[in-house]
């Protein structure tokens, strides 16, 4: 009942951000880097930060209120940004402020020498930016955000539990409510930096929280489709020789749904898909093969992603 609650809470709430959104112009208008042509509603990933909100008032702990300093200052940068614009210092000190709550929250201070602590800070700020940048077409965010949280409440349920199982069903209820606006063909809104952040800092607090608690670094392998795309794509854009913090078109999603002209729906459910599998896949096969299992899948990913190259315009590709 306290779900089905949550899930009608949840709603109400982006309807109503769509009203202020609508009052304030926060839209988001499509550009030459841009996977879709039409203005729509920006921000409505904020129902990620409502849920976080809605969770320590219905799970009162000190847990809770520490992930929600971090995730609200996280996402208030991010909203921000969204709706007028910030430099990368300033979204650099909140992603290391709110970094900081994670690492709190998670017993890392007086654990682990000052070196761990700052390749920790490198490798998950690292991934919220990763998870913000592959979110750009319709469905992608809120689908995969649902297939790395199964496969982690998955894990909590199976294996005992990591962390309260509410603080996986609550992100998981706000994507199905963000996917039924936005996992259309023609979206009534977008995630914009405010969601796209706030539901990554959300799962790599919960990934933090379980390569501690198991001293095991393979579920890394939970965000394996994200990875490969995203690093593959920096690499393909050093090579370039482009600024790779600047807006481009050359993930892989973005050749499928843009060079191919694939469905942007379509795309986003392969990429749900493909890391569902490799997800079990590590789940079944890890006990067997140990680190095995995480090294063929990536082999494999890798490959796959090389048929990207020849999917590309060439002539487009130079200017890209």
């Amino acid at each position: 009942m306290i779900y089905i609650l949550l899930f009608v809470l949840l709603l109400a709430a982006e309807l109503f951000y769509f009203r202020i959104a609508d009052r304030f112009n926060i839209i988001d208008k499509p550009n030459e880097r841009s996977s879709h042509n039409y203005i729509t509603i920006r921000g409505g990933g904020v129902i990620w930060w409502v849920a976080a909100l809605l969770y320590l008032l219905f799970n009162l702990s000190v847990t809770a209120g520490w992930f929600l300093a971090g995730i609200t200052l996280i996402a208030g940068v991010s909203f921000v940004d969204d709706v007028k614009g910030l430099g990368q210092k300033m979204r650099l000190l909140f992603h290391l402020l709110a970094m900081s709550c994670a690492f709190y929250l998670a017993g890392v201070f007086g654990s682990y020498p000052w070196w761990a602590i700052v390749i920790g800070y490198v490798v998950f700020i690292g991934i919220v930016n990763a998870y913000n940048f592959m979110d750009g077409i319709n469905g992608i965010t809120g689908l995969y955000s649902i297939a790395v949280l199964a496969s982690r409440q998955y894990v909590n349920l199976s294996y005992g539990n990591f962390v309260p199982p509410d603080l996986i069903w609550y992100p998981m209820i706000a994507s199905l409510v963000f996917l039924f606006f936005n996992f259309r063909k023609r979206a009534r809104c977008f995630a914009g930096d405010v969601g796209s952040v706030a539901i990554a800092f959300w799962i790599v607090t919960l990934l933090l929280i379980l390569i501690i608690k198991t001293e095991n670094l393979i579920w890394i392998g939970f965000l394996m489709v994200y990875g490969v795309d995203a690093v593959m794509t920096i690499l393909h854009r050093i090579y370039l020789k482009q600024n790779i913090m600047e807006a481009h078109r050359l993930h892989f999603y973005q050749i499928l749904a843009n060079e191919k002209k694939i469905p942007h729906r379509l795309v986003s459910l392969i990429y749900f898909t493909v890391q569902l599998l490799c997800s079990a896949l590590i789940i079944l096969f890890y006990p067997v093969l140990g680190w095995g299992i995480f090294v063929i899948l990536l082999l494999v990913l890798m490959g796959l992603y090389m048929i990207k190259f020849p999917m590309m315009n060439a002539k487009k590709c130079d200017v890209c």
